[in-house]
């Protein structure tokens, strides 16, 4: 039986890619380096530390993972505080009160930094729907590892086979697999060049995992992990 729900953030709650973009490439100005397309799109649901190893590894450079990560988030708080339009995806907020309202028990497993977990958060008032809120940045693996959402799994309170994860990257749906979670991959518009294949359901509008729909998709379902 359903009892409990991972959401993912970015591109699942918040189309913060916009700001996430522009302040990575802000960074990559600042430090010198040409990132191509193909790179960065493969960046999508690891967090700002594991990116910025990557980068330094790739591009040897002399700055230290941390200072990348500093540099990167201090773009992102400068467009977050400027940006008055941000807003939730649609339809996110009336699945969340849904959820809630039924008694489903909600975690964030997130690879995004708490800092910038707590300012959406904080913005539009989430803290009490959600029982936890786990950043990839506190862990020491990154999507598509699965350690984030085993650990937001227990954070649940509830065994992994009772819990669902709503993801919308390539990287977020193998992580969930890999920990032995069922997972919607949510395909929106806001996602680009990311792999559904492995997802047990792929949808593009919230209404479709209402809790009625989820429960009986579910319930009824066998998963194969």
């Amino acid at each position: 039986m359903l009892k409990a729900v991972i959401f993912d953030m970015d591109g699942v709650i918040i189309d913060s890619e916009p700001m996430h973009h522009k302040a990575y490439n802000d960074m990559f100005d600042e430090v010198g380096i040409d990132v191509s397309r193909e790179l960065y799109n493969s960046f999508t649901g690891q967090s700002t530390l594991n990116i910025c190893k990557r980068l330094c590894d790739h591009f040897s450079l002399k700055e230290s993972p941390e200072t990348l990560v500093t540099i990167k988030r201090r773009y992102y708080k400068q467009f977050f505080d400027k940006n008055s339009d941000l807003d939730l995806i649609d339809g996110v907020l009336d699945l969340i009160k849904n959820y809630h309202e039924n008694g489903l028990t909600l975690v964030l497993g997130s690879s995004a930094a708490m800092t910038s977990i707590n300012m959406i958060f904080e913005r539009f008032e989430l803290n009490p729907y959600f029982k936890a809120k786990l950043s990839g940045g506190d862990l020491k693996q990154s999507k598509p590892h699965p350690e984030i959402f085993e650990k937001a799994a227990e954070a649940s309170g509830f065994k992994r086979e009772e819990c669902i994860v709503i993801e919308d990257s390539t990287n977020g749906i193998q992580a969930s697999k890999s920990a032995g979670i069922y997972c919607v991959g949510y395909d929106s518009f806001h996602s680009k060049n990311q792999d559904y294949s492995k997802a047990d359901q792929v949808i593009t509008d919230f209404k479709d995992i209402y809790f009625d729909k989820i429960s009986s998709v579910f319930n009824g379902k066998k998963v194969d992990f």
